[in-house]
């Protein structure tokens, strides 16, 4: 008898949680058919008010100003709502890395609105400070080319869909350029009087960066003896080939009269003291580029001109 009042017993329970199974597995179906059917209603809202979700592609980068202190960068992003409604574009999330080591970072908040069934090109400014890498990063010298990547989240908020956020990339080069050394290898006079003198200046420009700079102009001032012998600016084409070296000759005219003590030495042909400083703009495979020159303490000699001579002759005639 006992047995059989047990058996009833289990058989109770067994029949108590086969019910709440039950009712659990009819509870998951039904919140399972409640969310089909509220995400067939949005998709269906969505069609019918023409909701959809925007699209972004990053169209270019532009590099508006290099120089030896930093990169000015602008990544331009073409964005395209196809919805009925203008979407915020809540923040720009930004980062850009070279060999997966992080250069720079940054948010831009509130960053505009994207009109409706419009497309907008959002431009995303970033400045890299050499500086800052170099400090950072001893391995990355003035003069190289290092490889970079963007990486851009932009985050907007559309309606019944929500907040989405669109991740893009973009790879590329950048510069870190290096000024050039300048020598000037010697002075050569076609006139020679006290009051005035004409004579080509014979300059050298080394390039040290590994990429081409085709020079468009060179600026500077010139002194011999601390004794200025006047600025110019001079437009000239050339080519000064990645780690390589440029010959030039730069028309001028000074008054000797006016360097004293130095004029002796001068005349003699002995070498005389020069310093000069300037700005060469130069075109390069990453866009224009103004890099200074300078020169302290520099010597040279004044020489001569020959007749019939070759413009990059010899350094030893004429000598005492």
């Amino acid at each position: 008898m006992a047995s059989s009042d047990d058996q009833e017993v289990v058989e109770r329970k067994w029949n108590k949680e086969e019910k709440k199974e039950d009712e659990h597995e009819e509870k998951e179906g039904f919140l399972e058919k409640v969310k089909d059917f509220i995400h067939d209603i949005g998709e269906k809202i969505e069609g019918a008010l023409g909701f959809g979700k925007p699209t972004a592609d990053v169209t270019g980068v532009h590099l508006p100003c290099i120089n030896l202190k930093k990169a000015d960068i602008v990544v331009d992003v073409l964005i395209n709502n196809p919805n009925p409604i203008p979407i915020p574009l809540i923040d720009i999330d930004y980062l850009i890395e070279s060999d997966g080591r992080k250069l720079v970072s940054g948010l831009i908040p509130d960053a505009g609105t994207i009109h409706a069934h419009g497309s907008e090109t959002v431009k995303i400014p970033v400045s890299l400070i050499y500086d800052d890498i170099k400090s950072t990063y001893h391995d990355i010298k003035p003069g190289s080319i290092i490889p970079y990547r963007i990486r851009v989240a932009l985050i907007v908020d559309v309606p019944i869909i929500g907040r989405l956020t669109l991740p893009l990339e973009k790879s590329g080069e950048i510069p870190v350029p290096y000024k050039p050394d300048v020598d000037v290898e010697k002075i050569r006079f076609e006139k020679f009087s006290f009051e005035e003198t004409i004579a080509n200046l014979h300059l050298k420009l080394e390039n040290k960066n590994d990429f081409d700079l085709g020079l468009n102009a060179l600026d500077y001032e010139i002194w011999l003896s601390d004794v200025s012998i006047g600025t110019a600016e001079l437009t000239k084409s050339t080519n000064i080939p990645k780690n390589g070296i440029t010959k030039m000759l730069i028309p001028i005219s000074f008054r000797p009269k006016d360097f004293g003590s130095a004029l002796w030495d001068m005349i003699r042909g002995r070498g005389i003291g020069y310093s000069m400083k300037g700005n060469i703009d130069v075109d390069t495979p990453f866009g224009n580029m103004k890099l200074p020159i300078e020169k302290e303490g520099g010597t040279t000699r004044l020489k001569k001109g020959k007749k019939g001579e070759d413009n990059e002759d010899d350094d030893d005639d004429d000598e005492d």
